[in-house]
């Protein structure tokens, strides 16, 4: 079982956060594809894209930042691994946007990771995970 790892960001702006990971997921040999679908003004995008993955074998990785609505938004209306890997510019916004990130109502679980690296090599974990159970 090949898994697919699909970026959800929440701007276009999000693109070099995006690239940052991608690097490191073909270090692992693993698809990725990517969207930007924004939780509070594109939510039924977001759904659509969920829709598309719902039979497929993917891990989410949420790439949004301020009021991290997506990550929640999409662990919330998806049974597959939801990873937030958030950008930010300084310590400041960093602060920020991991505070929004790590407050999940019940039922959305999203696991954060700060760097981008290992925001990829957890998502190579869950997959090999996976491969060792087909």
């Amino acid at each position: 079982m090949k898994i697919k790892v699909v970026f959800i960001m929440g701007s276009e702006s999000d693109s070099s956060h995006a690239d940052t990971i991608a690097r490191h997921l073909d270090e692992f040999d693993l698809e990725h594809v990517r969207y930007v679908a924004s939780a509070h003004k594109q939510p039924r995008r977001v759904l659509e894209i969920l829709e598309s993955h719902k039979d497929d074998a993917v891990v989410f990785i949420t790439i949004a930042g301020r009021s991290n609505a997506l990550s929640g938004f999409v662990a919330a209306n998806s049974e597959h691994p939801v990873i937030a890997c958030p950008p930010f510019a300084d310590k400041t916004d960093m602060l920020v946007n991991i505070h929004s990130t790590l407050q999940m109502p019940s039922k959305t679980p999203v696991l954060t990771v700060i760097d981008p690296g290992n925001a990829a090599l957890a998502a190579h974990r869950i997959a090999s995970l996976a491969t060792r159970r087909a």
